[in-house]
Order: C-alpha cells, then structure tokens, then sequence
C-alpha cells in the first residue's frame, strides 16, 4: 500500500447526488473490484492498482473551516469517491475532524462506508439531529464479499455496526449498490437495524471478469437486476423497511 500526505486546494465540493460532498481521501484500501471511483486514477497521476494507493488529504479540516463559512448550507456526502472510515482513518482521523467542524456549523451530513470503524465516532452522530449513516451491504454471502470485496470488513460486522448505530438513535441506511448475487437474503438481517434501503445495479465496466471467474455469468444479466430488484423491494416492505430501487 502505497500512502501520501498530500495538500488538497479545496474539500467541499459541489455534488450531484447530495449539496456537497467531502473526501478525506483519494484512494481506497477496500479496493472493491466495482468500484466506480476507479476514474480518479486519471486525475491523479496514479498508475498503481485501484487498492494499492491512498494519499491523505491532511490539510481537510483546516480547509473545511476556511470553505464552510462561504458556502450556503446543505447536506454534505461523508463521502463520494473514497471510503471515510477505511483502515487509515484510525491512525490520521481526518474524517473525524471534518465531522466536528460540520456539526460545529450545524450541517447536515451523510455518512457512507464500508467500515464498522464509524462506530469511533458514534459520540458524533448522536450530537447531530441531521445526520445519516449508512454501510454498503452488497450481499449477504460472505463467499461473494470475499471475491468482488477481498479487502473490506465482513458483512456480519457490518451489519452488527448498522444495529448499535440505530439503536443508539442514529438514522441508518443500507445501499445495497452493486447488489451481488446473495443480496436477497438481506431484509431478514435488516430488519430493525435500518430506517430504509437503497438498491442499485451492477456496472460492469471494472468487475465483469470477477463475474466469469466466479461463473456467475446469469447474474450479468438485465433479468436478474430486475427480478432481484423487485424481490428485494417486496422483502424490505414486509419488514416494514423503506426500500428505494434506483435503477
């Protein structure tokens, strides 16, 4: 793993999917092999393989400070191309303090990860009343995770994080995105763990050869995407879970 402090010359950026959103890092040692930030390799001069580098943006906060005062409040994405709470956090914590400075200024924010390590900052979440947490389940066989996710946590801790996050009060959410052959057997393991649920497809445009490798060349398919799609929204929906289908 190839790791760099580097200086970033802005953190709050304009986002599509929320107001804002915040990166800590560029990089991810998750190395998920669908992972669609695998673009940022061609803005930053990386050649290394998606997984094998991160560079540390240390000077976040100190810009989130001098940038949030600017800008007209909104709902900031914790984050949109890099994993907030992936292993490095725990030794810079950098995440943590863009946090503090958002809550400091009364933002809303929306956590996304992979990692049980947002249970550090529980004591956070709990001082916000606008805040959002959720964890990416992609399936709930951990023979699956292990070959299009080798590097992230193990579902069951994750799913054990999204519980305490939600019975300490926090409003939790699952995406599960790219949903992976054993996403169906979720709602049961969800259920009472998440406010709502958000499924998207699979985009083949990095992984499509962990698929043939593993044989599951019918879950490529657009039939499976829809039926699982409809199926997942149905079990949700017994379980009383909001269930959102983005595709």
């Amino acid at each position: 793993m190839i790791v760099r402090e580097i200086h970033a010359r802005s953190i709050l950026s304009k986002s599509q999917v929320y107001d804002y959103a915040v990166n800590p890092y560029v990089g991810c040692q998750h190395g998920c092999t669908y992972c669609y930030a695998h673009f940022m390799k061609r803005f930053t001069g990386h050649n290394e393989p998606w997984g094998e580098f991160v560079d540390v943006r240390i000077n976040a906060p100190d810009l989130l400070r001098h940038e949030i005062v600017k800008m007209p409040r909104g709902r900031v994405w914790v984050s949109g191309v890099c994993d907030p709470y992936q292993p490095l956090e725990r030794e810079y914590g950098v995440t943590r303090q863009c946090l503090e400075i958002l809550i400091q200024h009364h933002w809303p924010f929306t956590v996304q990860t992979k990692s049980p390590l947002a249970l550090h900052d529980i004591d956070l979440f709990r001082r916000s009343d606008s805040v959002e947490v959720g964890l990416s389940v992609t399936s709930a066989d951990d023979r699956i995770r292990e070959s299009f996710e080798p590097y992230a946590p193990p579902i069951k801790e994750r799913i054990k994080a999204l519980e305490e996050l939600h019975l300490a009060g926090v409003r939790t959410y699952v995406m599960i995105a790219p949903m992976l052959p054993g996403a169906e057997q979720l709602a049961d393991q969800l259920s009472r763990k998440v406010d709502y649920v958000l499924v998207d497809r699979m985009n083949y445009h990095y992984a499509d050869w962990v698929y043939r490798e593993h044989r599951l060349e019918e879950a490529m398919s657009d039939d499976f995407f829809f039926s699982k799609g409809n199926e997942l929204a149905s079990a949700f929906a017994e379980q009383g879970i909001e269930c959102r289908v983005l595709f």
